[in-house]
């Protein structure tokens, strides 16, 4: 057959899609190009001129608009953008309500995956699972960050409902995991708006998530719990900012998506790419408190308040300190931060809640924080305050023994540097969870105000000495009670001094307040090797 008698293109049928047009020009490259812009066009209009008025009207951005924020100018590379829903309806749904694709963020490659809220609700169904899980399998693949912007209505009906879910394409040995022999990579998730079903799943597998004020996360949304169990209940009521910090399903609030944006920026700067590389190193500042305030900080007395977050900007790089999670187990605070420009985590005890008790919230918190430095190699500081474990019938319903030994062990195999430090006290199994000798710490040091013991005064005289108070009390009155109580109190105290601990090398040193910066960044060097 001779080149001029093979069919052309506008011979050929169409695919029931519109790509079959006969039209003058079909059959010419003019004629096809001007095809695939105008599927490009209909791809970007997400849910029209009506559908992105509602959406904004909600004060919610178009999902494209966030990615412009989130990725540098001029590097957004999509992929997926023709896809179309299985079932077809009358209303388009362009890219089946999501946008996935590429690009950089402060000159580093991430992967993004976008919902579009303003068709459908940004409801999910096969191809757009399909398109998503095709996203991560790149980033987990080749080694970069995944960015997931959460907006969305849980499942599409009918695309989800009878045998069709059977068969969803979700994978999750790509989904929840690299392959094997690959690296982690860093997951971050931005809660822009009500985020139930796959959306919160999504989030769920994040390393770190930010929500705005006005978003919500939850497994269901109110229009599925209501007549699934009757509770009626709001958004804000079911899965908002209150909600999801308390039950640690977001790490940050904020108040705008420019600020999501930024906080996600902010999170992956302390991160390497995967976990097979080292974070990256920025240049040093000096704290944004002086390290010598250390010693008015922190009072003497066990009973005294202060904030842990005071002691964090002695010790971090100025404008370095990124926390994470306050709001979920808060008698414990982590952030990331930077000493000498060097990336870390930093893991305090808050004694203005519950005096920095841990409560199995706390625990869990602080398993997930360790964790999260260990994969992506960032030193962990530990800056005990600690009165012990929480006790009780909350406490032990709450799982805390399970939640002691579950961390315990996540601290102990660690590879990452490890360094602690005892500011005031730190009794029992509170001083180990916040990483005491048993759990192999590469250095640990204490101010001169440290108590160390395996209770704290007020509990231990009145455990171990309860009888012979109670026959004090009974035959000499308060007055001998109360001075027996002094008086065993202090023998208790001078035990737990950090001397002894010290000349039995418990403890590494004993430091100066003012010195914990410089301390800490050289045992961190040390500890490291001297590699950066």
């Amino acid at each position: 057959m001779r080149a001029t008698d093979m069919p052309t293109a506008a011979d050929e049928p169409g695919d029931g899609s519109g790509g079959g047009d006969s039209s003058a020009g079909a059959g010419t490259m003019a004629g096809r190009l001007e095809q695939l812009r105008e599927r490009q066009a209909a791809a970007h209009a997400s849910g029209g001129p009506e559908g992105l008025r509602r959406h904004r009207e909600s004060g919610r951005l178009p999902v494209r608009e966030r990615i412009d924020m989130l990725v540098d100018p001029q590097t957004w590379f999509e992929i997926g953008a023709l896809a179309l829903p299985e079932l077809r309806r009358d209303k388009p749904i362009p890219g089946d309500a999501v946008v996935t694709g590429f690009g950089l963020l402060d000159g580093r490659r991430i992967g993004v995956i976008g919902i579009d809220s303003s068709v459908v609700a940004g409801t999910t169904a096969p191809i757009s699972m399909r398109k998503q899980g095709r996203l991560i399998e790149h980033a987990q693949r080749h080694g970069f960050p995944l960015v997931l912007l959460c907006d969305a209505d849980g499942g599409r009906m009918p695309d989800v409902s009878g045998w069709r879910f059977s068969g969803l394409p979700l994978d999750f040995t790509t989904f929840l995991k690299p392959p094997p022999g690959k690296p982690v990579v860093p997951r971050a998730a931005a809660v822009l708006g009500p985020s139930y079903g796959d959306s919160a799943l999504h989030a769920s597998t994040a390393h770190y998530v930010v929500m705005v004020r006005s978003g919500s996360i939850a497994l269901s949304g109110p229009s599925v719990v209501e007549p699934a169990i009757g509770e009626k209940v709001s958004d804000e009521e079911l899965g908002g900012p209150a909600a999801a910090t308390e039950a640690g399903n977001a790490h940050l609030v904020v108040d705008t998506e420019a600020d999501a944006m930024d906080a996600i920026a902010a999170f992956l700067s302390y991160l390497p790419q995967n976990s097979a590389q080292r974070p990256p190193v920025a240049p040093p500042l000096p704290p944004a408190r002086d390290p010598a305030d250390l010693e008015s900080i922190v009072p003497l007395g066990a009973r005294s308040g202060y904030d842990m977050r005071d002691v964090f900007a002695c010790l971090a790089d100025a404008a370095s300190i990124l926390p994470w999670a306050d709001g979920w187990g808060a008698s414990l605070l982590c952030a990331l931060a930077r000493i000498d420009g060097r990336p870390v985590g930093l893991v305090g005890n808050q004694p203005i809640v519950r005096a920095g008790a841990l409560d199995p919230a706390a625990l869990e918190k602080e398993k997930v924080f360790v964790q999260l430095c260990d994969t992506f190699g960032l030193p962990l500081v530990f800056l005990h305050d600690v009165p012990g474990l929480m006790i009780g019938t909350q406490a032990e319903r709450g799982g805390i023994l399970h939640g002691y030994e579950a961390l315990v062990s996540a601290i102990t195999e660690a590879t990452v540097p490890k360094v602690g430090v005892v500011l005031r006290k730190a009794y029992g199994g509170g001083h180990f969870a916040m990483g005491g000798r048993p759990t192999k710490p590469d250095f640990l040091y204490a101010w001169p105000s440290a108590e160390l013991g395996f209770m704290a005064p007020e509990t231990g005289i009145r455990t171990i000495h309860r009888r012979r108070l109670e026959r004090v009390l009974a035959e000499q009155g308060p007055e001998a009670h109360a001075e027996l109580v002094a008086e065993l109190t202090a023998e208790w105290i001078s035990e737990a001094e950090p001397w002894e601990a010290a000349a039995n090398l418990s403890l590494d040193d004993i430091i100066e307040p003012g010195r914990t910066r410089d301390v800490v960044a050289a045992s961190i060097d040390i500890a490291s090797g001297g590699a950066l």
